[in-house]
């Protein structure tokens, strides 16, 4: 009898809980998830659960197929040549194929006194751990919120909701992805809540104390509860594990998301560099980066060449508190344009977006390979083909 294929994947967000479910296709395809927390985390709801509003949680008896095994545990190193990952409990698991798909954090402040004094959102724990203070925070306590993209933007109108005094630093312009004309119509939402808007060359954070936050036009904003969301890194594990990444540590990769350095290691999700042109952080990009990569896996297996990536935008959703919501609408190529969707019907489709992110991950459990993405996008394939005839022949 011959024996099964060993999958593992490091991850268990949405692009590997996609990727594990879809390896089941084949019955002589063993899965494993290594993870550190025990449950789903919904990632798009971390405001939520800032806010009080959601759990941002789910079994993953829910979302994983029954053949896929989860280890709870963190691995702390991969090693190609014995292919095989280390864990923190002190135990390996051996692989065939390896999927990558450890996904993002908050990355690390610079800027003095923000690793000590403020909260980050990237993480449940973070999340959980900001929900406790601001709880314990007197109603009328002073609430900052560094930065000023999607992340920051729903966390103060969450809060703002809620009853709190809540600013918003965004350092640059309010919303960078948004069209102009979104972007204002974003901005008189927060300004209805509540929120004060700071944003231009005089709102960029110098410094955080205990007490306040320090701009660089001199003003110091008395801030009892800090909230820093100025963006997201990737976790060491490839660098440290001796494989090639980009400058911001993600797994650098072909167009098939295969490693550049062995061939049965294949990245998804937010820690993936696919030519050194690493696709936008989101569960947008997750899922059918996870798809893509199980299909890879499975055609390798199968002696197949695998295909090269091909994935398309539609835009983004921003949640605008529990009642009002934006969608910015986009090109296929992720440049987002003049047009929108607001209100309350805007909110309808983030919850429902949010909702059937979930729905994904449990059809993909109940029939593996049923999931597809709608939106694709050549742009990618031009570019990559003129940097290839710009590049110069090596001597």
């Amino acid at each position: 009898m011959s024996r099964n294929i060993d999958v593992v994947v490091i991850g268990g967000g949405y692009a590997g809980v996609l990727a594990a479910n879809r390896l089941t296709q084949r019955r002589d395809v063993a899965v494993t998830v290594v993870n550190p927390r025990a449950v789903f985390v919904e990632r798009v709801r971390l405001h939520q659960v800032v806010g009080g509003s959601h759990k941002g949680v789910v079994d993953y008896r829910q979302v994983l197929g029954e053949r896929v095994g989860l280890v709870v545990d963190t691995v702390t190193r991969i090693d190609a040549g014995a292919r095989s990952v280390a864990l923190a409990s002190g135990g390996t698991v051996g692989y065939d194929y390896l999927i990558y798909a450890v996904g993002s954090a908050s990355a690390a402040p610079h800027v003095p006194g923000a690793a000590e004094f403020a909260y980050p959102v990237g993480t449940l724990e973070e999340a959980r751990r900001l929900r406790e203070a601001v709880g314990a925070a007197p109603a009328a306590a002073a609430v900052t919120v560094v930065g000023g993209g999607s992340t920051g933007i729903e966390i103060a109108a969450e809060l703002a909701e809620q009853g709190r005094r809540v600013t918003l630093v965004s350092g640059g312009v309010l919303g960078p992805y948004l069209h102009p004309r979104v972007r204002r119509a974003v901005a008189r939402r927060l300004a209805r809540l509540g929120v004060t808007v700071l944003d231009g060359p005089d709102a960029k954070v110098t410094a955080v104390t205990r007490d306040d936050v320090r701009l660089t036009g001199g003003n110091a904003l008395p801030s009892s509860v800090t909230i820093w969301t100025t963006g997201f890194g990737v976790p060491d594990l490839a660098a440290r594990s001796g494989l090639t990444t980009d400058a911001s540590g993600r797994l650098l990769t072909d167009e098939t998301l295969t490693s550049v350095d062995d061939a049965r290691i294949v990245a998804a999700g937010d820690a993936a560099a696919p030519s050194d042109r690493p696709l936008r952080m989101s569960c947008q990009t997750a899922r059918p980066l996870g798809a893509h990569a199980a299909d890879t896996v499975l055609a390798r297996i199968a002696g197949e060449q695998p295909t090269v990536i091909d994935v398309g935008y539609f835009g983004q959703c921003i949640a605008l508190g529990r009642r009002a919501a934006t969608v910015q609408l986009a090109a296929k190529d992720d440049t987002a344009n003049k047009y929108s969707i607001g209100g309350r019907l805007a909110a309808g489709i983030k919850e429902r977006a949010c909702q059937g992110v979930v729905k994904e991950l449990v059809e993909e459990a109940r029939k593996p390979g049923s999931f597809s993405w709608q939106f694709k996008d050549a742009t990618r394939r031009g570019l990559l083909r003129a940097e290839h005839r710009a590049t110069p022949a090596a001597p």
